[in-house]
Protein backbone atom coordinates (compact mmCIF):
# COMPACT_ATOMS: atom_id res chain seq x y z
CA UNK A 1 0.00 0.00 0.00
CA UNK A 2 1.11 3.53 -1.06
CA UNK A 3 1.63 5.23 2.14
CA UNK A 4 1.55 8.67 1.11
CA UNK A 5 -0.91 10.92 3.13
CA UNK A 6 -3.43 12.49 0.72
CA UNK A 7 -5.42 13.88 4.08
CA UNK A 8 -2.98 15.20 7.23
CA UNK A 9 -4.74 16.68 10.37
CA UNK A 10 -2.91 18.27 13.16
CA UNK A 11 -4.01 19.06 16.30
CA UNK A 12 -7.94 20.09 15.04
CA UNK A 13 -10.13 22.11 17.68
CA UNK A 14 -13.51 22.96 17.15
CA UNK A 15 -14.91 24.49 19.66
CA UNK A 16 -19.53 25.40 19.77
CA UNK A 17 -20.83 28.72 21.47
CA UNK A 18 -18.93 30.45 23.97
CA UNK A 19 -17.84 30.34 28.14
CA UNK A 20 -19.91 28.07 29.95
CA UNK A 21 -22.01 26.69 27.26
CA UNK A 22 -18.97 25.75 25.17
CA UNK A 23 -18.72 22.59 23.66
CA UNK A 24 -15.71 21.48 21.90
CA UNK A 25 -16.76 18.75 19.22
CA UNK A 26 -12.80 17.86 18.66
CA UNK A 27 -10.53 18.43 21.14
CA UNK A 28 -6.77 18.05 19.41
CA UNK A 29 -6.96 15.54 16.82
CA UNK A 30 -4.43 14.55 14.58
CA UNK A 31 -3.90 11.64 12.12
CA UNK A 32 -2.95 10.72 8.55
CA UNK A 33 -4.84 9.28 5.69
CA UNK A 34 -2.62 7.38 3.24
CA UNK A 35 -3.61 7.15 0.05
CA UNK A 36 -5.49 4.17 -1.21
CA UNK A 37 -6.87 3.20 1.93
CA UNK A 38 -10.46 2.75 3.52
CA UNK A 39 -10.63 3.95 6.80
CA UNK A 40 -13.80 3.74 8.97
CA UNK A 41 -14.99 6.74 11.88
CA UNK A 42 -16.74 5.33 14.37
CA UNK A 43 -17.89 6.72 18.28
CA UNK A 44 -21.13 6.92 19.84
CA UNK A 45 -23.25 10.40 19.19
CA UNK A 46 -21.82 13.42 19.81
CA UNK A 47 -18.38 11.74 19.91
CA UNK A 48 -17.23 14.30 17.15
CA UNK A 49 -17.07 11.97 14.24
CA UNK A 50 -19.18 13.89 12.01
CA UNK A 51 -17.61 17.32 12.73
CA UNK A 52 -14.68 15.72 12.13
CA UNK A 53 -15.49 14.55 8.53
CA UNK A 54 -16.98 17.90 7.51
CA UNK A 55 -13.21 19.67 8.81
CA UNK A 56 -11.57 17.04 6.94
CA UNK A 57 -13.45 17.81 3.63
CA UNK A 58 -13.60 21.32 4.00
CA UNK A 59 -17.55 22.00 4.97
CA UNK A 60 -16.68 23.75 8.13
CA UNK A 61 -13.69 25.36 9.67
CA UNK A 62 -11.28 23.99 12.55
CA UNK A 63 -11.36 26.65 15.45
CA UNK A 64 -7.30 26.02 15.83
CA UNK A 65 -5.37 23.43 13.75
CA UNK A 66 -4.25 22.62 10.09
CA UNK A 67 -5.87 20.15 8.08
CA UNK A 68 -4.16 19.35 4.35
CA UNK A 69 -5.91 18.00 1.73
CA UNK A 70 -3.51 16.09 -1.15
CA UNK A 71 -0.91 18.79 -0.76
CA UNK A 72 -2.90 22.05 0.10
CA UNK A 73 -3.41 23.50 3.14
CA UNK A 74 -7.30 24.65 3.83
CA UNK A 75 -6.89 27.40 5.91
CA UNK A 76 -4.63 28.88 2.85
CA UNK A 77 -7.90 29.10 0.45
CA UNK A 78 -10.45 31.78 0.46
CA UNK A 79 -14.01 30.76 -0.53
CA UNK A 80 -13.42 30.26 -4.33
CA UNK A 81 -10.24 28.45 -4.22
CA UNK A 82 -12.21 25.91 -1.57
CA UNK A 83 -15.05 25.31 -3.14
CA UNK A 84 -12.58 24.36 -6.34
CA UNK A 85 -10.65 22.14 -4.04
CA UNK A 86 -14.00 20.61 -3.25
CA UNK A 87 -15.16 19.88 -6.72
CA UNK A 88 -11.80 18.88 -8.10
CA UNK A 89 -10.66 16.91 -5.34
CA UNK A 90 -13.15 15.59 -2.63
CA UNK A 91 -16.01 13.34 -3.51
CA UNK A 92 -19.38 13.18 -1.36
CA UNK A 93 -21.43 10.24 -0.77
CA UNK A 94 -24.37 11.24 1.79
CA UNK A 95 -27.37 8.94 3.64
CA UNK A 96 -30.01 10.54 1.95
CA UNK A 97 -28.57 9.84 -1.80
CA UNK A 98 -28.89 13.77 -2.85
CA UNK A 99 -29.42 13.10 -6.53
CA UNK A 100 -31.73 15.39 -8.75
CA UNK A 101 -35.12 13.70 -9.83
CA UNK A 102 -35.24 15.36 -12.58
CA UNK A 103 -32.42 13.83 -14.11
CA UNK A 104 -31.60 10.23 -15.45
CA UNK A 105 -28.88 7.53 -13.51
CA UNK A 106 -25.97 8.78 -16.39
CA UNK A 107 -27.33 12.44 -15.82
CA UNK A 108 -26.50 12.90 -12.14
CA UNK A 109 -23.19 10.55 -12.32
CA UNK A 110 -21.61 13.23 -14.57
CA UNK A 111 -23.41 16.80 -12.81
CA UNK A 112 -20.21 17.63 -10.84
CA UNK A 113 -18.04 17.90 -14.09
CA UNK A 114 -20.72 19.34 -15.88
CA UNK A 115 -20.89 22.21 -13.10
CA UNK A 116 -17.28 22.27 -13.72
CA UNK A 117 -17.46 23.15 -16.95
CA UNK A 118 -15.42 20.03 -17.42
CA UNK A 119 -15.16 17.37 -20.08
CA UNK A 120 -16.32 14.29 -19.40
CA UNK A 121 -14.00 10.92 -19.62
CA UNK A 122 -16.26 8.82 -21.52
CA UNK A 123 -14.02 5.41 -20.78
CA UNK A 124 -14.15 6.39 -16.97
CA UNK A 125 -17.96 6.84 -17.07
CA UNK A 126 -18.28 3.61 -18.64
CA UNK A 127 -16.23 1.96 -16.59
CA UNK A 128 -17.48 3.46 -13.72
CA UNK A 129 -21.40 2.28 -14.51
CA UNK A 130 -19.89 -0.99 -15.00
CA UNK A 131 -18.58 -1.27 -12.01
CA UNK A 132 -21.68 0.01 -9.95
CA UNK A 133 -23.79 -2.50 -12.14
CA UNK A 134 -26.08 0.32 -13.54
CA UNK A 135 -25.48 -0.34 -17.16
CA UNK A 136 -29.63 -1.20 -17.71
CA UNK A 137 -30.24 1.51 -15.63
CA UNK A 138 -28.33 4.64 -16.97
CA UNK A 139 -31.42 6.44 -18.30
CA UNK A 140 -33.51 5.73 -15.07
CA UNK A 141 -34.75 8.37 -12.96
CA UNK A 142 -34.05 8.40 -9.48
CA UNK A 143 -38.06 7.87 -8.70
CA UNK A 144 -37.40 4.10 -11.29
CA UNK A 145 -34.47 3.27 -8.88
CA UNK A 146 -34.55 1.67 -5.65
CA UNK A 147 -32.65 3.26 -2.63
CA UNK A 148 -29.56 0.80 -3.33
CA UNK A 149 -29.54 1.53 -6.73
CA UNK A 150 -29.91 5.35 -6.01
CA UNK A 151 -26.66 4.69 -3.63
CA UNK A 152 -24.58 3.54 -6.63
CA UNK A 153 -25.34 6.24 -8.62
CA UNK A 154 -23.92 8.55 -5.74
CA UNK A 155 -21.06 6.47 -5.22
CA UNK A 156 -20.44 6.79 -8.96
CA UNK A 157 -21.05 10.61 -9.07
CA UNK A 158 -18.32 10.67 -6.42
CA UNK A 159 -16.03 8.65 -8.04
CA UNK A 160 -16.43 10.69 -11.63
CA UNK A 161 -13.98 13.81 -11.27
CA UNK A 162 -11.71 10.78 -9.66
CA UNK A 163 -10.54 12.73 -6.55
CA UNK A 164 -7.90 12.75 -4.06
CA UNK A 165 -10.09 11.08 -1.17
CA UNK A 166 -14.16 10.08 -1.00
CA UNK A 167 -16.06 10.63 2.79
CA UNK A 168 -18.74 8.51 2.90
CA UNK A 169 -21.45 10.00 5.52
CA UNK A 170 -23.46 7.02 6.98
CA UNK A 171 -23.82 5.69 2.78
CA UNK A 172 -26.13 2.61 4.22
CA UNK A 173 -27.79 4.16 6.64
CA UNK A 174 -31.16 4.07 4.43
CA UNK A 175 -29.88 0.65 2.84
CA UNK A 176 -31.40 -2.81 3.49
CA UNK A 177 -28.84 -5.30 4.84
CA UNK A 178 -28.73 -6.30 0.72
CA UNK A 179 -28.58 -3.12 -0.44
CA UNK A 180 -25.76 -2.17 2.26
CA UNK A 181 -23.90 -5.06 1.03
CA UNK A 182 -23.61 -3.94 -2.77
CA UNK A 183 -22.60 -0.29 -1.83
CA UNK A 184 -19.76 -1.53 0.71
CA UNK A 185 -18.86 -3.78 -2.07
CA UNK A 186 -18.55 -1.10 -4.39
CA UNK A 187 -16.41 1.31 -2.14
CA UNK A 188 -14.13 -1.74 -1.22
CA UNK A 189 -13.13 -2.21 -4.66
CA UNK A 190 -12.80 1.40 -5.55
CA UNK A 191 -10.10 1.45 -3.15
CA UNK A 192 -8.65 -2.32 -4.53
CA UNK A 193 -9.42 -1.87 -8.10
CA UNK A 194 -8.89 1.85 -8.51
CA UNK A 195 -7.04 2.93 -5.94
CA UNK A 196 -9.91 5.36 -4.47
CA UNK A 197 -9.03 6.64 -0.74
CA UNK A 198 -12.74 6.28 1.41
CA UNK A 199 -13.19 7.41 4.51
CA UNK A 200 -16.72 6.29 6.06
CA UNK A 201 -18.20 7.44 8.94
CA UNK A 202 -20.87 4.65 10.05
CA UNK A 203 -22.36 3.39 13.44
CA UNK A 204 -22.86 -0.14 11.75
CA UNK A 205 -20.40 -2.22 12.91
CA UNK A 206 -20.83 -4.59 9.55
CA UNK A 207 -20.01 -1.27 7.78
CA UNK A 208 -16.72 -0.98 9.45
CA UNK A 209 -15.51 -4.11 9.04
CA UNK A 210 -15.00 -3.63 5.00
CA UNK A 211 -12.79 -0.97 6.46
CA UNK A 212 -8.85 -1.12 6.20
CA UNK A 213 -8.68 0.81 9.32
CA UNK A 214 -10.73 2.11 11.97
CA UNK A 215 -10.06 5.50 13.99
CA UNK A 216 -12.68 5.82 17.31
CA UNK A 217 -13.37 8.90 18.79
CA UNK A 218 -15.08 9.55 22.17
CA UNK A 219 -15.38 13.29 23.50
CA UNK A 220 -13.79 15.29 20.41
CA UNK A 221 -10.79 12.57 20.93
CA UNK A 222 -9.23 9.62 19.14
CA UNK A 223 -8.89 6.91 21.27
CA UNK A 224 -8.40 4.22 19.53
CA UNK A 225 -6.16 3.69 15.86
CA UNK A 226 -6.43 0.52 14.52
CA UNK A 227 -6.66 -2.37 12.03
CA UNK A 228 -10.03 -3.44 11.19
CA UNK A 229 -10.97 -6.74 12.01
CA UNK A 230 -14.55 -8.83 11.75
CA UNK A 231 -18.03 -6.98 12.69
CA UNK A 232 -17.85 -8.82 15.87
CA UNK A 233 -14.22 -7.42 16.40
CA UNK A 234 -15.77 -4.42 16.23
CA UNK A 235 -18.81 -4.31 18.12
CA UNK A 236 -16.37 -5.52 21.09
CA UNK A 237 -14.37 -2.41 20.51
CA UNK A 238 -17.18 -0.23 20.79
CA UNK A 239 -18.41 -1.54 23.68
CA UNK A 240 -14.75 -1.34 25.71
CA UNK A 241 -15.40 2.52 24.58
CA UNK A 242 -18.43 2.80 25.71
Amino acid sequence: MNAIPIVTAVDLRRRFGEGEAAVDALDGVSLELPQGAFTAVMGPSGSGKSTLMHILAGLDQPTSGSVVVDGVELANLDDKKLTQLRRDKIGFIFQSFNLLPVLTAEENIVLPLRIAGAKVDREWLETLIETVGLGARRTHHPSELSGGQQQRVAVARALISKPAVVFADEPTGNLDSQSSAEVLGLLRRSVDELGQTVVMVTHDAHAAAVADRILVLADGQIVHDGDAGSADDVLDLMRTVA
